[in-house]
C-alpha cells in the first residue's frame, strides 16, 4: 500500500500538479491583494454618497480580495487539492442583502483582483484595479453636478395654484400628493435650482413647511 502511494506522488509530482510556495512568492501574492484591496477600500469609503457608510463592507471589500487571492494561489499550487477546495466552495451560500448596487461592482472588482493577483499576474491586478477605480471616480467628477432633490412640503389647498407654478418654473415633477382636509402634502423632484426653489415655495401664503433632501434613487440624505 505505502508502494502505491509512493508511486502516486512520484507521478503527481513529476506530472507538475502539484508546486511548492515559496515564502516569497506568498507575500507577493497577498502583498499585492493588499495593495489592490487598499485602494478599493479608500476609493469607496471617500467616494460612498448613500445614506449611511458601512464600515463593515469597507472591510469586507479588503478581505475579499486578501481571500480570494489565498483560494486561487492555493488551487494553482495544487491541482489534487483545487478539486477537493472547488466542491467545498459549492456549498457556500450567502445571504446578505446589497441594498445599493454599486456595492456589487466593488465587490465583483474585489473578487476579480484577488483571482489575478492569486494566479500571479500582479501588474495586471494593479492596473486594473488602478485603471478600473480612476475611471468611477472620473464618472463621479462628471455626475457631481447633477444631484436630484427631492421638495417635501406641506400647505393649504389655497396655495395649490401658487406652488404648481413654483414647480413649473423650476421644472419640478410631483412625486405623490396627499390631501387630508385642507391640507396637502406633496413631493416633488428638483433638478435645477434646489435651494431657491425652497426659498420661493416657504414665501408662498399657506405653504407650512418645507424640507429639501438629496435623493440618490436607493438612499436619501
Amino acid at each position: 500500500m505505502n508502494t502505491l502511494k509512493n508511486i502516486l506522488k512520484e507521478n503527481i509530482v513529476q506530472m507538475g500538479l502539484v508546486e511548492k510556495l515559496s515564502p516569497q512568492y506568498i507575500c507577493l501574492v497577498l502583498g499585492t491583494a493588499l495593495l489592490c484591496g487598499v485602494i478599493l477600500y479608500i476609493v469607496y469609503k471617500c467616494f460612498y454618497r448613500g445614506a449611511v457608510y458601512s464600515e463593515n463592507f469597507g472591510l469586507l471589500i479588503l478581505m475579499s480580495t486578501l481571500t480570494v487571492a489565498f483560494i486561487i494561489m492555493t488551487i494553482s499550487s495544487n491541482i489534487v487539492l483545487s478539486l477537493g477546495m472547488v466542491g467545498a466552495l459549492s456549498i457556500v451560500r450567502f445571504r446578505a442583502a446589497v441594498k445599493d448596487p454599486l456595492d456589487v461592482g466593488f465587490l465583483f472588482l474585489a473578487i476579480a483582483a484577488g483571482l489575478t493577483a492569486g494566479a500571479g499576474l500582479f501588474f495586471v491586478a494593479i492596473l486594473g484595479t488602478t485603471a478600473i477605480c480612476a475611471v468611477f471616480i472620473c464618472m463621479r467628477g462628471i455626475g457631481r453636478d447633477r444631484t436630484t432633490y427631492l421638495l417635501v412640503t406641506s400647505y393649504e389647498r389655497d396655495a395649490e395654484d401658487a406652488v404648481s407654478e413654483m414647480l413649473r418654473k423650476r421644472r419640478g415633477r410631483v412625486k405623490s400628493k396627499t390631501k387630508d382636509g385642507q391640507r396637502v402634502e406633496l413631493t416633488a423632484v428638483i433638478k435645477r435650482d434646489a435651494e431657491k426653489a425652497l426659498d420661493e415655495i416657504t414665501e408662498i401664503k399657506g405653504v407650512g413647511k418645507a424640507t429639501l433632501i438629496t435623493y440618490t434613487g436607493d438612499a436619501q440624505y
